[in-house]
């Protein structure tokens, strides 16, 4: 999409009722200064530090889950064909117009896993665009609701993937991309919210609303910095549903919230 303002219309069905909404996008070629919206944060750390992101970037816009669709147009378009949209870990470039459910398609992964939690596709956690992101329908289904770790046996389709009966290892041009949505997740939703999520070294963890693993997903964040892409995609989500992911602004936060938990 290139610089300036675009609107966005997008027409969802609820029942027998045609809802619409609209999003302005503005789409600039320089990240603007985020001093100011973290202005809280300065000088916080370890579970301060938590609380505080928690407080800024919580009462987001919240999408219905028909409208993700469109919104992922908008966020994970191809900068080389605005036609389509760039899949999370096959990195394929892929037609908007192939979203649905069957072979050859692209759907809505939860990078964190919606049954983590148990909160399905509800407003909020189930709609939240930053850890939701286009992906091919057979890819997403290996994936599964498995927790992430290295190692396993390779994933058809999809070059540089791994799974185990517990864990998904993508590929490691976006190992980091993977990490920092899900540290975002983890402080986004806290007590007082729908679903308390949080982050921990178990696999396997159910419908419990944990994640794992955080130890590799540190070092994951570490090994893959945070690209161009990234903060494209999170200036193009605070125009769309009003909060950024803060690990891709300062990495730096990660360590200091987990390393010394």
């Amino acid at each position: 999409m290139p610089a300036g303002s675009h609107i966005i219309g997008v027409t969802a069905t609820d029942g027998q009722k045609s809802i619409t909404q609209s999003f302005s996008v503005t789409v600039t070629e320089e990240v603007p200064a985020t001093g100011s919206y973290y202005e809280t944060a300065t000088g916080l750390s370890g579970d301060a530090l938590k609380d505080e992101l928690h407080a800024i970037i919580d009462d987001h816009d919240q999408l219905s889950y028909s409208a993700v669709w469109d919104a992922l147009k908008v966020t994970d378009e191809d900068p080389n064909n605005p036609n389509n949209v760039i899949l999370l870990y096959t990195g394929e470039s892929r037609s908007k117009s192939l979203n649905g459910g069957n072979v050859g398609d692209w759907n809505r992964e939860h990078t964190w896993a919606k049954s983590h939690g148990d909160f399905g596709t509800s407003r909020g956690a189930g709609t939240d665009i930053h850890h939701l992101r286009p992906t091919d329908v057979q890819v997403n289904g290996a994936r599964g609701n498995l927790d992430f770790d290295y190692g396993g046996s390779k994933v058809s389709g999809c070059d540089g993937c791994l799974r185990t009966a517990n864990s998904f290892e993508p590929p490691d041009r976006v190992k980091g991309d993977v990490a920092r949505m899900l540290f975002y997740m983890a402080v986004r939703y806290e007590p007082g919210d729908a679903v308390d999520l949080e982050l921990n070294e178990l696999l396997n963890n159910g419908s419990a609303p944990y994640h794992g693993k955080l130890s590799v997903l540190l070092e994951w964040h570490e090994q893959d910095p945070v690209s161009d892409w990234e903060r494209q995609r999170n200036e193009k989500i605070q125009d769309i549903q009003g909060n950024r992911n803060p690990f891709v602004d300062h990495p730096e936060w990660a360590a200091s919230i987990w390393d010394a938990s």
